[in-house]
């Protein structure tokens, strides 16, 4: 069949859920038999997310072939079970960087540059390329921001222009809010009336509309928005608060959303989407009574999309052991010495966090000492690896000066030194160790024990690494490196000898746990959770 293209657009206020309902609607035609993948265009100038700090942006997200993406790809993979690429998440920055290079080089003969029809077919041929693999039935991509916002201009122009080209195999889906007043006591619709009226001006006919509600909408409402948006009144679907993202693809498929788009596409379907093991996953989650206490050790503990991934990754692994994830954020800055104890006492398990840079980093070498000493199951990724190498260093083997060259740059015991690939690097943007690299585990490790193979692949993101030359005397003390690069040689994975579970891994597997595939190491660091809790 010819590839179909669904575009999801936003009106009236960003963050009202684009990406759980572009996730949820390539959930529901996955269950359909169908191929999908999903795009994302975001229309900031950085060239990808590698550069924004997590206050901007949230979690920065690794592709397998390397690509630093929104946070939404997460989402993607974590519902449709299917690894994104570069390719499915394209910057304004990328766009514009193509397009210069192009007339740099002289491929447009001397004509103007323009962003119709240069950046407008730059936008096109992206969303195109992915079709034209032969791989996909449907392409979803998503819009970021808000209809009406500069920076998106030039992309609703090219969805525009889809829409003329593709005739039925391009459909467009808004999704709007429908704020309740409370002194009113009421829905009120204008604010989704007036984004369709700014969609339309832009030459886009929506075909489905999407209501982002708290509160229940009336079937009188959903009437009243058909006939002022020009949309079929069964294609108003509404989407209001649900106790978990991952009930969404069934909310929509009560309302026969998935139908909706393959009638409009004109694609042939009969049946019902197989949503047997999505349904096991929510069965589990909502007849689980007892709960699992982990604590999240960082500095970015008010901003939760900063860990995004990390809470998803343990919330999938508690939800196959039956358990309700409790997930206390704590502020790696103002953790000591004096406070730890209180702070700890009453978890059954710690994940140390990743991140940059110095701030909040002795916190994190107090919670580290705690648990090392109690014998807490703690979960060190990428920093909170390094972490756990530094206070092990400094409290074991008594160099007390040791530290990373990031944070002590003249530290006289650089357990963890920057990668000699990245000393000669000036250029912070994607240049990293960043995407899939194999790892070989050791025979009877932890590690090993969880994933139940030998060589494995994870995503990484990071530039500095266990020091070498202190692997030997590390190893002797009780910290074994279990997990090694078999190209180079580089430490992925550290265990702390006669302790129930203190792992730490250089890479990061949380971008590797969906909703029908758990990550292995999240799902064995809370099965030894519960079985240190029980005995």
């Amino acid at each position: 069949m010819e590839t179909k293209y669904i575009f999801v657009t936003g009106g009236v206020v960003s963050s009202l859920g684009k990406g759980i309902i572009s996730s949820s609607l390539a959930r529901l035609l996955l269950s359909c038999g169908f191929k999908v993948t999903i795009l994302k265009f975001d229309p900031y100038i950085n060239i990808d997310s590698g550069t924004l700090n997590p206050y901007e942006h949230g979690e920065c997200y690794v592709t397998a072939d390397g690509h630093e993406a929104d946070l939404d790809l997460g989402h993607y993979e974590r519902f449709s079970n299917i690894e994104t690429s570069r390719a499915n998440n394209i910057t304004a920055g990328r766009i514009y960087q193509s397009v210069i290079n192009k007339e740099r080089r002289g491929d447009y003969l001397g004509k103007t540059v323009q962003v119709v029809p240069h950046i407008t077919d730059e936008i096109k041929r992206n969303v195109k390329a992915l079709g034209e693999t032969g791989r996909y039935d449907f392409v979803i991509t998503e819009i970021g921001g808000v209809v009406g916002d500069i920076e998106s201009l030039p992309f609703i122009e090219a969805v525009r222009q889809l829409k003329w080209e593709l005739n039925r195999n391009c459909v467009c889906v808004h999704l709007a809010y429908v704020p309740y007043i409370s002194a009113a006591k009421e829905l009120k619709t204008k604010p989704t009336q007036h984004s369709v009226k700014q969609l339309q001006e832009l030459g886009i006919q929506p075909d489905v509309l999407v209501l982002r509600t708290e509160h229940e909408v009336s079937p009188e409402i959903r009437k009243k928005i058909a006939l002022f948006c020009n949309v079929e009144e069964d294609a108003v679907i509404r989407s209001i608060d649900v106790p978990t993202i991952y009930e969404v693809p069934l909310m929509l498929h009560e309302q026969r959303f998935e139908e909706i788009l393959l009638r409009k596409t004109a694609t042939a379907y009969t049946g019902e989407p197989d949503l047997k093991e999505w349904n096991g996953f929510l069965n589990h989650l909502y007849n689980a009574t007892s709960e699992v206490r982990i604590g999240l050790v960082g500095k970015y503990v008010e901003l939760q999309d900063a860990y995004k991934s990390i809470g998803e990754a343990l919330l999938h692994a508690a939800v196959y052991h039956d358990r309700k994830l409790n997930l206390r954020y704590i502020s790696s800055e103002k953790l000591n010495d004096g406070n730890v104890k209180d702070t700890l006492k009453e978890l059954d398990g710690v994940i140390i966090a990743p991140g940059f840079g110095q701030r909040g980093v002795e916190g994190k070498f107090s919670a580290l000492k705690w648990c090392r000493e109690h014998d807490m199951p703690t979960f060190g990724i990428c920093l909170g690896m390094q972490c756990m190498v530094i206070e092990f260093a400094r409290n074991v083997l008594g160099l007390k000066e040791a530290d990373s060259t990031e944070m002590n740059p003249a530290t006289p015991y650089n357990v963890i030194d920057m990668m000699e690939a990245q000393k000669a690097i000036s250029n912070l943007g994607g240049t990293m160790r960043l995407g899939a690299f194999n790892c070989m585990l050791q025979e009877g490790s932890i590690a090993a024990r969880a994933y139940g193979k030998m060589l494995i692949s994870e995503r990484h993101r990071h530039r500095f690494e266990v020091n070498d030359d202190y692997r030997e005397r590390l190893e002797a003390a009780g910290m074994k490196c279990t997990g090694v690069n078999p190209e180079t040689g580089l430490v992925e994975v550290i265990e702390l000898v006669g302790k129930t579970w203190f792992v730490g891994t250089q890479y990061h597997p949380e971008y590797n746990s969906t909703v029908l595939r758990p990550n292995p190491l999240f799902m064995d660091f809370i099965r030894a959770v519960l079985e240190k809790k029980n005995n």
